[in-house]
């Protein structure tokens, strides 16, 4: 079978290349799932691991098969397994267990281990292939009406992780209702994270830089949020006229947008940081004003990374919902499709220049 690989550490090595089919037997005690790959959606970790910036090849291997973000169907099914069937549409977990005490209680999203393990990141291959086979336990059905639209729910595990662990977080306050929220970056992403936030009743504003018109801005005020560029005025600025945030989820990939939102932070409020920047760039901040501000007004900043299964279970419900509330919007975020992965060179020159895209993606197969 056909799948899209690089060379970890090694720049521009995607490459083409031919594997045998993974068998049940890989999963042990009964529990593989063999899943045909649907579609699989790219972003800027695959262009960074393409790139050479990190990821990690599979114990035994030189080679890592990209592709975290999956839509696929089930072909064939252990004999311990009741609760997939030939047929189901699924999505795949991106991290794995390790051996560490978070990873054996299920919380492998919140390992504290050097090592870790994540689909088409960091020691085992990722989804860009034509067949994968998991453990049932890490894999999550996606209705058949979310078929069409169900690649987007990687990305959109994270914005609900992000949400989550802010509820969780201010359990200490006893009553947290927030109100107004901000969501830094107008990407697939920041987008999702705008539709999570709006379907629970939030007033919110979404930055990015592009000035209107764009797609992400009219998708955006589609689902009833303020969009504003950060081109035009500070956020800090535009914060003055909304209203501080009770909770900012910053996913705009540059740590200057992230210091910059924690100015624009209410008392008690919540700043989850989900873009990963590894350019050893130095920054000029208030830090003064910043340290002053969270301690005086009991403000959080906290990272996220990957997700928890109820994460992605909720999900699915607010795909739903979306489909209900919004018809249609879901499916104008997949912007650019790519047809085959033999054309794996086209999927990663629109990586590489994504201007006016907003989830680039691979139909693979259906």
């Amino acid at each position: 079978m056909k799948a899209v690989a690089v060379y970890p550490g090694k720049p521009d090595s995607v490459h083409l290349r031919e594997l045998p089919k993974p068998r049940l037997e890989e999963i042990p005690g009964g529990r593989g799932v063999l899943v045909k790959v649907l579609r699989v959606g790219v972003d800027g970790t695959d262009r960074e691991i393409n790139a050479a910036a990190y990821g990690a090849a599979p114990e035994g291997c030189d080679f890592l098969v990209l592709g975290h973000e999956s839509l696929g169907r089930v072909e064939q099914v252990g004999p311990q397994v009741s609760e997939f069937a030939p047929g189901d549409y699924v999505a795949a977990m991106v991290r794995r267990p390790g051996s560490g005490l978070y990873d054996l209680i299920g919380e492998q999203d919140m390992t504290t281990g050097e090592v870790y393990y994540e689909h088409g990141i960091s020691r085992v291959h990722g989804f860009l292939t034509e067949y994968y086979v998991e453990d049932a336990s890490l894999l999550v059905r996606v209705p058949d009406a979310l078929a069409r639209t169900g690649v987007l729910l990687e990305p959109l595990s994270v914005a609900e992780k992000g949400l989550r662990q802010a509820f969780e977080i201010q359990r200490r306050l006893k009553v947290w209702q927030p109100r107004r929220a901000a969501v830094m970056g107008a990407g697939s992403i920041g987008l999702l994270a705008t539709l999570l936030l709006r379907l629970r009743g939030l007033e919110v504003v979404t930055f990015a830089r592009s000035l209107k018109p764009t797609l992400n801005a009219e998708l955006a005020e589609a689902i009833g949020a303020h969009y504003e560029s950060l081109r035009a005025r500070p956020m800090e600025e535009a914060a003055r006229e909304f209203g501080w945030f009770d909770y900012i989820f910053e996913a705009s990939g540059s740590a200057a947008v992230a210091f910059e939102s924690a100015l624009a932070l209410a008392k008690n409020g919540v700043l989850a940081l989900t873009s990963v920047t590894g350019s050893g760039a130095r920054l000029e901040i208030q830090a003064d004003r910043i340290n002053l501000e969270f301690v005086l007004g009991n403000k959080v900043m906290v990272g996220i990374v990957n997700a928890h299964r109820q994460d992605w279970e909720m999900g699915v419900r607010d795909m739903a919902h979306a489909e209900a509330a919004y018809p249609g919007w879901l499916a104008r975020l997949l912007t650019h499709r790519v047809q085959g992965l033999e054309n794996y060179r086209e999927l990663f020159a629109r990586l590489a220049n994504p201007q006016g895209a907003i989830k680039i993606f691979c139909h693979v197969a259906g």
